[in-house]
């Protein structure tokens, strides 16, 4: 492996050293370079009267500086797009080139293959209502955000699935709309539970498939109103206290008019909630520490599995639930960095 050149100041110093008769083993020791190399410098200035290094022979770049630029064009119009697929878009216009050096002109300009972050479709009409209510909570105080009961519902799966793609970008834009994929909401699942959270602590896990009368997972308004029946109250006496607020996403099932008459006729608060926003939701990283917290557990079928998640979700601490609730304000203020668009969140 060739070493690495000395720069000009260094060999500048070796000459300065030398008129002032130090021997060579001397200015290797201050210099901290080998005594051969000093040696050369001096035999070369000796010879040549130059210090610069030489410009050595080595193969030509095989891209020119508009090949170069016609590479980060095709990435930043089409992250998704495949170094092969470059490949074949250069050939067309007479540029033979290996995907290696392909992958080496894109590192240069800090560009690195990532997977994509799967973030929900927002609709130009939810990006306007996501952003009102951002605007309209921002400056809200904690005491509003310690009382509202966090609502949702979740999958807990015995085996977890991936499918994930990669896309070129560069540091810091992983959550750009360009760079994420798009998911749609309930895409199957071993078990389905509704789940409800406060700042301080988390309250009951209701698995749906013990509360349906056909012991399945389907989750209809008779049975949502079923779950808030029993689970509601309770939980907010314990965790909030008289006075709380219900927040719940714009499922269907939660927005029906029976439900809607249900609410009022509990005389329950309800958050009007913005849609495709879980990303504001503090309970979906309640959720990602339970299943966190399930890693390395190995229930064989679902009714260990839900005894299990019984656990994790009631280990998950107050200082954890309370430190969620408490980004709330970091939250409305990426989506209005976002202009309504998905956040990191």
């Amino acid at each position: 492996m060739r070493s690495k050149e000395l720069s000009l100041s260094v060999k500048q110093a070796i000459i300065r050293l030398k008129k002032q008769n130090k021997p060579i083993r001397e200015i290797a020791k201050t210099l901290d370079v080998a005594k051969t190399t000093v040696w050369n410098i001096l035999k070369k200035k000796e010879r040549t009267g130059e210090l610069s290094n030489t410009k050595r022979p080595g193969r030509p770049r095989k891209t020119t500086v508009v090949d170069d630029r016609r590479i980060l064009s095709l990435v930043k119009k089409t992250p998704f797009t495949t170094v092969g697929q470059i490949k074949n878009t250069l050939q067309e216009v007479g540029v033979c080139v290996s995907k290696s050096t392909i992958k080496r002109r894109l590192h240069q300009s800090e560009y690195r293959g990532f997977t994509t972050r799967c973030k929900p479709l927002v609709s130009p009409k939810n990006r306007k209502a996501r952003l009102e209510f951002a605007k309209r909570h921002l400056k809200k105080p904690s005491q509003f955000w310690n009382n509202i009961l966090w609502t949702d519902e979740t999958k807990i799966n015995l085996y977890q699935s991936d499918g994930k793609r990669r896309v070129w970008r560069r540091k810091g834009t992983a959550h750009d709309p360009k760079h994420t994929t798009s998911s749609v909401k309930h895409g199957g699942g071993s078990v389905m539970a509704w789940a409800c959270m406060a700042a301080n602590g988390t309250g009951s896990l209701v698995f749906i498939d013990d509360v349906t009368a056909d012991k399945s997972s389907r989750m209809n308004s008779e049975v949502f109103r079923a779950i808030l029946s029993a689970h509601i109250q309770p939980n907010a006496s314990e965790l909030i206290g008289r006075r709380f607020t219900v927040q719940m996403d714009n499922d269907p099932k939660h927005t029906a008019k029976v439900t809607k008459e249900f609410f009022k006729g509990k005389k329950w608060n309800v958050m009007q909630w913005p849609s495709q926003s879980s990303d504001l939701n503090p309970i979906e990283h309640a959720f990602h520490l339970l299943k966190t917290k399930l890693k390395g557990k190995c229930p064989k079928n679902k009714q260990e599995l839900k005894t299990v998640a019984v656990e994790a979700w009631q280990s998950i601490t107050r200082d954890e639930t309370q430190r969620l609730v408490m980004s709330m304000r970091s939250r409305l203020q990426a989506v209005i960095d976002c202009k309504g668009f998905a956040t990191k969140y």
